[in-house]
């Protein structure tokens, strides 16, 4: 188990590498955790919800991703509540103080289930566990779902992880090992110091001091590593800076206040010659290459902060200069004309009282969508009809509850579909030679030859001359992160201790 002192001190990426580490070494890895909370989801091939993080340690194994590797998962959505998804399907909202009343039980068996349908469906693999957050929040440690407590019940060995670049790493490490119960503590077999700059050897006297004081081996110190990887959770998007400042090309992204599935733009961060800008409130939209609404958890409340904060002026004024919008999922549904909630499931009055303010959209396309209580989850695979070019296949998954509809007749809905799905999404060329277009297809900008292709209608634009369309998708990429983040995993870190399987 890779537990750490905090959250976002990097245990879903060493989980990772430990995964891709055993995989080479002709082991089989099973990553797994039994709560995340997180709004950075994806979608397996049974139409199962689970974290992102998740799944790119399951890419990290060389397996496909399963909803048994994170059978508790919690989107929040705002208000002290959290939809609770277990084992990959909704099955209801908690609130905060009510959550360890009134689910602490079922998540357990959640997790117990989870673990034998992964453990069966792979006889022999080994379990790499990931923890959440801190291990020792003494007000949750009598409720823990999936640290210590998961870690007791399968006798794992732990391997503490500590984030140096934060400062204060020995009162991390010193505090959290002080706050174990005398019966975990030997559950501790290693610590590791992540993102550490400089030489090694000028650690060697905190090396030195951390096995003296703790008694417990520092099995690696882990260099800060240069290349951008997906974000762990929310804590790490908030601390991104978006790269390349100097990029050809400028994509804003507003920081929506429900902003969720944030991992659909990683392939853009990836992108050499784009600079993401992430907008904070209150600042300025500028005149950006493109815009693009990412997904939402709360599309009614997000839609709402468009308008309190303006930006909704911002976009429309953009969009009279020629400016490009894209929406994915969340931000399709606001580009449209109306929103309707009868049931309450997004905050909104529903369709039992004039239309609110929150629930106009932006008026951008001319669809309308309703919200129900059943969720849209699949895979895809479509045929891309826009931007123009040659014919492409597209691999994402959906991931909504709302279900949207074109409202104009006469064959201008067919004109406008984005793909060969008629309900995936749709595009429209503005008058002043900019284009709004949406689609519920998470995962668009990994195709390589999509992304670029979209891109480089920017790039003409601009008049800058067009990039090669890539054979290979982001995928791709993300695999030779993984290897480049393995090989340094194997270089700094002794796993020795960890694997042996003594008692």
């Amino acid at each position: 188990m890779v537990l750490g002192t905090s959250s976002g001190a990097g245990k879903s990426l060493m989980s990772a590498a430990l995964c891709r580490v055993l995989r080479r070494h002709g082991e089989r890895p099973l990553p797994f955790k039994g709560q995340n909370m997180s709004l950075n989801a994806w979608v397996d091939t049974d139409g199962g919800e689970m974290a992102y993080s998740q799944a790119l340690q399951a890419w990290a194994a060389d397996l496909e991703p399963v909803a048994a590797m994170n059978p508790v998962l919690l989107k929040p959505q705002g208000d002290s509540t959290s939809e609770v998804i277990h084992l990959g399907r909704s099955v209801g909202i908690a609130r905060a103080e009510f959550y360890y009343r009134d689910w602490f039980r079922p998540g357990w068996a959640a997790i117990r289930t989870g673990l034998d349908r992964l453990q069966a469906a792979h006889p022999g693999g080994r379990l790499v566990l990931e923890g959440a957050g801190s291990p020792v929040e003494v007000n949750l440690q009598p409720r823990d779902l999936t640290n210590l407590r998961l870690a007791q019940y399968l006798r794992a060995r732990c391997l503490l992880v500590a984030d140096i670049e934060r400062g204060g790493v020995f009162a991390q490490l010193v505090g959290t090992l002080a706050l174990l119960r005398p019966v975990e503590r030997p559950l501790i077999r290693g610590i590791l110091i992540n993102r550490f700059r400089g030489r090694p050897e000028l650690f060697e006297s905190g090396r030195s001091w951390l096995e003296r004081e703790t008694g417990i081996p520092v099995l690696g110190v882990m260099p800060w590593l240069e290349e951008l990887f997906p974000p762990e959770d929310s804590l790490d998007l908030l601390e991104r800076r978006g790269g390349r400042p100097n990029g050809e090309i400028t994509i804003a992204v507003p920081r929506l206040p429900s902003l969720s599935n944030f991992s659909d733009l990683d392939p853009l961060e990836a992108e050499p010659s784009v600079r993401l800008r992430w907008l904070r409130p209150g600042e300025a939209l500028g005149d950006p290459d493109a815009v693009v609404l990412a997904g939402s958890k709360q599309t009614l409340r997000d839609l709402a902060w468009l308008y309190d904060t303006g930006l909704d002026q911002q976009l429309q004024t953009y969009l009279t200069r020629g400016g490009t919008l894209f929406g994915i999922c969340g931000g399709l549904q606001m580009l449209g004309r109306e929103l309707l909630d009868p049931e309450g499931l997004e905050g909104g009055e529903g369709n039992r009282h004039p239309l609110s303010k929150a629930l106009q959209g932006l008026d951008l396309l001319p669809i309308q969508t309703s919200f129900g209580s059943r969720k849209q989850l699949a895979r895809r695979q479509v045929g891309m009809r826009w931007p123009a070019g040659p014919a492409l296949r597209l691999e994402g998954f959906e991931l909504h509850h709302g279900r949207s509809r074109w409202l104009e007749d006469g064959g201008t809905e067919a004109e406008a579909l984005l793909s060969d799905d008629q309900d995936l999404g749709w595009w429209r060329a503005t008058p002043q030679g900019g284009v709004v277009a949406g689609t519920y297809l998470h995962g668009i900008f990994e195709s390589g030859a999509w992304r670029r292709r979209w891109l480089n209608e920017l790039r003409r634009r601009r008049g800058l001359q067009v990039l090669p369309e890539l054979k290979e998708n982001h995928a791709d990429q993300r695999n030779r992160l993984l290897e480049r983040l393995a090989d340094s995993f194997e270089r700094h870190v002794d796993l020795e201790p960890l694997l042996r399987r003594d008692g």
